[in-house]
């Protein structure tokens, strides 16, 4: 990723402390290219991680939490040096995320007022309210159909 510098640096148990992601995961990522090699110990050839390191794991460590695919992360990356010249690309991939969040957080939404309506009709059972508890099942019923429907893309 960088060049040794004269600032702190952290060992990959640090660097996974600090950005959430396991050690693993960080060299995962460093070997399929979703971020630069690392820079190494002169004697022990273990990962030494900076400052700048560090800054790219967190924002890549929020992608992975977005839900990002690996391959998109690695696009975004690319193309973050590149500046405007791939504005429009990062724009795309970002736009798509967003698009693919909000898919996901509709089919949360129904999952929700499922529930509440499951609870709903419990609450009619338990009062002896048949009618009630019928057209909540019917309202179940009908969610439980958008529910199938309503796939995360």
């Amino acid at each position: 990723m960088s060049a040794p510098t004269t600032g702190h640096t952290y060992t990959i148990k640090e660097a996974a402390a600090l950005t959430g992601l396991p050690a693993s995961t960080l060299r995962y990522y460093e070997t399929i290219g979703v971020i630069a090699p690392v820079s190494r110990g002169a004697s022990s050839g273990h990962r030494v991680y900076d400052e700048s390191d560090l800054d790219q794991l967190m924002w890549v460590a929020c992608l992975a939490a977005t839900g990002m695919s690996v391959a998109d992360m690695r696009s975004y990356v690319a193309n973050g040096p590149l500046g405007a010249q791939r504005a429009d690309e990062q724009i795309r991939l970002l736009t798509e995320q967003q698009r693919r969040l909000a898919a996901e957080a509709e089919q949360v939404a129904l999952r929700q007022r499922y529930v509440r309506i499951k609870v709903d009709y419990w609450h009619a059972v338990a009062a002896g309210d048949p009618e009630r508890a019928e057209l909540l099942s019917e309202q179940a019923r009908a969610l439980a159909d958008a529910l199938r429907r309503v796939r995360p893309q």
